[in-house]
């Protein structure tokens, strides 16, 4: 921009671009790039920094302010907030010189084109939305101003804005100096919007290459203040598809006032638990944000809204902070004691624990001391003096992309979101630990205990061994069915859960069949105890991975739980019949398997449990996957970088169809006892052919077929467990595994230490005989001896 431009005291935002930000702030200059890039902005006039200085050095109030801030006591909140108040009260006094007032009278008017309306009034730090610091809500937007005395008060209420008391804090955190960081004033035609929300084009939790969108009804005003918990999508930047949804509550929201300004309206009941924003338009308003990325190249944070069917970009800045996720501080860690009281959404990673604090709006921020937990309904940005002594914060409202949450991870605070009743849940003064990393609180002081495979780590287990425990290059898992063992069995040093039975939920958890449960219209019921036990284990075993096969009940065991009778027909050979995914498939059970794909989404979901993975048991044909596969992505469940898909290997067309089959999963997890039965015709259940010896996972046939689906596996980058007996109970069947180059085997908790040492043994065996090939002397030097 050359001087005399430079030198305007207001610009119309057509004439701005990036570059801009020393006269127009980071707002007014990415508003600028947006507009000539051609991305959707309501119009808009900026007045620059000139502006600010013209007022400042007119008034003269800046040796004033600085003598306010050289009086707040460091120790002390109260000084800091009655500081910003007295600050505030002087720019309230003074009047805009008159032929500025004329000035912005005339770019108002240009922008609404000579009619009545209304603009947004929005801050713009030269400082702000820069990409190493964050000033993320400290300056404050009005919206729905409504006429010239309403646009005189809020500019200045806009430039006052800049010496609130969580700016002024941040500015002397950080090293900012008061008079060099200056504010410029965007005036926005206003949105109306219907709906509204912010965007990430990178998950800020963890980095993870995934747009995430989040919004709600109204103005966004709510979503940004962290006052609602927003539905929140996850949308796959590759593929431009949704991976993962987070519809929330959502009871009130924000819209113009008869005067103006922003007032709560209720929302109806029937409205208020259902998805907010259809499909196509989240799908819409993350392709924008795909774009933004491409023109700035570098991740950026939007928010956007709706107004008459068309998105806008109200507002769009560099991400300034981004959560490391799985490489945080409790990342590779169990938890010992404590009873989990609350999940909400993982804002900011870490764990830690500390004393309760229960914050409440008109409180003084002097009651929250160093090493407390801040519980609060919503996380505001008033709160940031507070926030940066706090250990870890909990909130009632609020997602993941809120002001509030983008300084916890900044600051790099454990924090909680959209638990929806921290405030009532909690007490002030207890200890509790949170979980940022899986939106966990628990009561009490958490043990953390890194889990390797170490020797050291064996021997800090010995309430469940006392053995040391070799180190192997294949995975070795444990097979869990009561979650009430969950804890006990996870201070083994396994790699995860190879499989947890759901068949085991049922009878542990619901000790009915699904479908009685759901036609006597308990569906949720049923949904909410299998996620709560399938949850317990994966949250035992947190990080590591568990893979839960979803129910394998034959006719026989279905009909002898309670209700059963009315809805399981007779087979004569129940093991080889109505199973697996064939029922899933069916009209008269497909409810049944809806429910617990939407216990596993609540699990991994609400409860934060992403270690979760899912294994479809006696898959036969393609079709049926094609099927289970669209069921699943129904309720947001789709195969990516954090959900694995896994088919139980144990019908023979599993290996003869490998290559096809290879195309709809990521592992095969082998299940032997079906497996030698059906490649041998012999029931398992038959005592006459088992004493025969038909029945016996060692036959080359079996064998052959294992062997030919690892190959083949590994062909397509596939990986393939076992999780049955046969390498427990036979130790040259475990040799011929290892020998194959399985990826994981899967055994019983009682059978591990065992079995894991057979395993060391065949990898070292393996290992030698393939030097002894490699070193081996050539004939001709065998000759010389």
């Amino acid at each position: 921009m050359d001087s005399k431009t430079a030198a305007k005291r207001i610009i119309d935002v057509n004439e701005l671009r990036v570059n801009d930000v020393p006269i127009v702030g980071g707002k007014g200059a990415n508003l600028g790039e947006l507009t000539s890039s051609g991305f959707p902005v309501p119009h808009a006039f900026v007045l620059t920094t000139v502006s600010y200085d013209y007022f400042i050095s007119t008034s003269k109030i800046m040796p004033k302010i600085l003598a306010q801030i050289k009086s707040i006591d460091p120790d002390s909140d109260d000084t800091l907030v009655a500081a910003s108040n007295n600050i505030r009260e002087l720019f309230d006094k003074c009047e805009i010189p008159k032929d500025l007032k004329d000035e912005i009278k005339e770019n108002y008017k240009l922008l609404l084109g000579g009619k009545k309306g209304f603009v947004a009034v929005r801050s713009s730090a030269t400082a702000e939305d820069l990409p190493d610091a964050s000033f993320a809500g400290q300056q404050e937007t009005y919206l729905n101003v409504k006429d010239e005395k309403d646009l005189f008060d809020k500019i200045r209420k806009c430039w006052s804005s800049l010496f609130t008391a969580r700016a002024i804090s941040y500015r002397e955190t950080q090293g900012y100096s008061h008079e060099d960081v200056k504010l410029a004033v965007v005036v926005q035609r206003m949105v109306n919007s219907e709906f509204a929300g912010i965007m990430f084009t990178v998950d800020p939790h963890n980095g993870a290459k995934n747009i995430i969108v989040e919004g709600g009804y109204g103005l966004g005003e709510a979503m940004v203040g962290g006052e609602v918990t927003p539905d929140t999508y996850q949308v796959d930047k590759s593929k431009m598809a949704i991976t993962n949804k987070r519809i929330s509550k959502q009871t009130w929201k924000y819209i113009r006032g008869p005067q103006g300004g922003a007032v709560k309206k209720d929302i109806p009941v029937d409205m208020q638990k259902v998805q907010k924003i259809p499909d196509d338009r989240v799908l819409e308003i993350a392709e924008i944000g795909r774009q933004v990325e491409i023109h700035y190249d570098k991740p950026m944070d939007m928010e956007w809204c709706i107004e008459d069917n068309k998105v806008y970009l109200v507002q769009a800045r560099p991400i300034t902070a981004i959560g490391t996720g799985k490489e945080d501080s409790s990342a590779g860690e169990q938890v010992e004691g404590g009873d989990v009281v609350l999940s909400g959404l993982g804002a900011s990673p870490g764990m830690a624990t500390g004393r309760v604090c229960i914050y409440d709006v008109g409180m003084s921020l002097d009651v929250i001391k160093d090493g407390d937990v801040l519980v609060t309904k919503m996380t505001m940005p008033d709160m940031v003096p507070a926030m940066s002594r706090s250990v870890a914060i909990v909130t009632d409202e609020g997602g993941m992309t809120c002001h509030a949450a983008i300084i916890s991870r900044e600051l790099g605070t454990p924090c909680v979101v959209g638990t929806g009743e921290a405030t009532n849940t909690l007490k002030n003064g207890e200890i509790v630990t949170v979980d940022g990393s899986t939106g966990t609180v628990y009561r009490g002081e958490i043990k953390k205990k890194v889990v390797t495979e170490t020797a050291p780590a064996a021997a800090a287990s010995a309430a469940v061994f006392s053995e040391q425990v070799p180190i192997t290059g294949t995975k070795v898992m444990v097979n869990m069915s009561m979650p009430s063992k969950a804890e006990e069995v996870a201070k083994l040093p396994c790699d995860g859960v190879g499989l947890l039975r759901s068949e085991f939920l049922f009878t542990n958890y619901i000790g009915e069949h699904p479908c009685a449960v759901i036609q006597e219209g308990r569906a949720q019921e049923l949904i909410d105890k299998l996620a709560d036990g399938v949850a317990k284990v994966a949250r035992a075993f947190y990080p590591r991975p568990v893979t839960l096969r979803t129910s394998d009940f034959k006719t026989n065991e279905y009909r002898d739980m309670k209700g059963g009778a009315n809805f399981e027909p007779n087979e004569d050979n129940p093991m080889i019949g109505w199973r697996g995914c064939s029922r899933y498939v069916s009209d008269s059970y497909r409810e049944a398997f809806m429910c617990e794909l939407k216990a596993i989404k609540k699990a991994r979901d609400e409860m934060g449990m992403k270690n979760i993975n899912i294994m479809l048991p006696f898959v036969r044909t393609i079709d049926e996957v094609k099927q289970i596969t669209a069921m699943m992505e129904s309720v947001g469940l789709r195969r990516g970088l954090d959900l694995k898909l896994y088919f139980m290997a144990e019908v023979p067309v599993n290996i003869f169809m490998a290559e096809e089959f290879c195309k709809y999963c990521d592992w095969f997890s082998i299940g032997s006892n079906d497996l030698t039965q059906l490649t041998m015709g012999c029931d398992r259940d038959s005592d006459i052919l088992g004493k025969m010896g038909y029945f016996d996972e060692r036959n080359p046939g079996v064998k052959a077929a294992i062997k030919h689906l690892i190959k083949v596996a590994h062909k397509y980058g596939n990986h393939v467990s076992i999780c049955g007996q046969a390498p427990s109970v036979y130790p040259e069947f475990c040799e011929f595994l290892v020998e194959q180059g399985i990826d994981c085997i899967s055994l019983n908790p009682d059978t591990f230490i065992r079995t894991k040492k057979i395993i060391a043994s065949a990898e070292q065996r393996v290992l030698l005989q393939a030097a002894r090939k490699v070193n081996r002397p050539s004939c001709d030097d065998e000759d010389d001896f």
